[in-house]
């Protein structure tokens, strides 16, 4: 990364934090599920729902995120996520009942779904072509790395107020509150995406990020960037009630589709989100359960990075 883009750095790292709660929100629920069914008294099938609640919230955001990222921009909707995320971090930690508890996770599941939309447009959109993979793929890295955090949370509140407390699990989930206020507050430090300003015919605006973004480029060159995003933001518009041809990618879009589907099927979510349970019924005890699920976070973040 070149020195005089620190500031596209910094805004992509700002971005991907979102992708590290989301990662956080879906570990950070294994340690506190069974106290939670120990003390609601829940069934097996309530228990299920109550902890699948943040996944339905996911899949409703995944398929309304893009209305807002649209409507509102990106800037606008990825501050909306952090404040989902507190709002669903201190309602999980202080529920007083399983409604409101999975009322709260729904909440955060949905600034989950939203956040695979608008945090990877976000930094596509002011990341130059030749660093656009790596700026992007932030997101994900963040998302394995708020897994391991999450384990490693679990593990160090578990250690310090004893495994047979019964409120460690509240801090658990309630300390995710902590990187979401971070985050909402950063997000104020992000500007609009280019490509959305000048869309919205808002082109002075978005000719000011450009330049912030590329601040070795001329005016011919900026200019040159402006008329690019005019013609592909009409081109997009024009085409936008048309059907999608996919003839020519349907081998790459197919690929894709089906390696996001093999990776949900496989069941690591549901390992990921039981992890310490299903280790101590092999007979491991709680606190090493969950270092044990540690480990796992572990492994899943070093084949990310390779």
């Amino acid at each position: 990364m070149q020195p005089n883009n620190s500031k596209l750095l910094l805004w992509a790292i700002t971005c991907a934090l979102a992708g590290f709660i989301f990662g956080f929100d879906l570990s950070v629920i294994s340690g506190a599920e069974q106290k939670i069914q120990a003390l609601w008294g829940l069934s097996g099938t309530l228990h299920g729902l109550a902890m699948s609640a943040a996944f339905w919230g996911t899949v409703l955001g995944a398929l309304l995120g893009a209305i807002p990222t649209d409507q509102w921009g990106r800037k606008k909707t990825l501050l909306s996520i952090g404040i989902l995320y507190f709002v669903s971090a201190l309602g999980s930690a202080l529920s007083t009942d399983p409604s409101m508890f999975m009322a709260a996770r729904f909440i955060g599941g949905i600034g989950n779904g939203i956040s695979t939309i608008a945090a990877p447009l976000f930094i596509s959109e002011i990341s130059p072509a030749e660093r656009r993979g790596r700026l992007t793929g932030m997101f994900q890295f963040n998302i394995v790395f708020g897994l391991l955090i999450a384990s490693l949370s679990n593990y160090a509140i578990s250690s310090i107020m004893g495994p047979e407390s019964e409120t460690a699990w509240r801090w658990m989930l309630g300390i995710e509150a902590l990187p979401a206020l971070i985050y909402s507050i950063l997000c104020f430090t992000l500007p609009e995406s280019p490509r959305w300003l000048i869309g919205k015919g808002r082109v002075e605006e978005g000719t000011k990020v450009l330049e912030a973004i590329n601040p070795s480029f001329d005016e011919g060159q900026i200019e040159s960037l402006v008329d690019e995003i005019t013609q592909a933001t009409s081109s997009s518009d024009s085409s936008s009630n048309s059907s999608f041809s996919w003839s020519k990618l349907k081998l790459p879009i197919t690929l894709a589709f089906l390696l996001a589907f093999f990776n949900q099927l496989s069941g690591i979510n549901a390992i990921i989100g039981f992890a310490p349970r299903i280790f101590q019924l092999t007979g491991i005890d709680t606190s090493a359960s969950l270092f044990n699920s540690l480990l796992i976070t572990l492994v899943n973040l070093s084949f990310t990075l390779i």
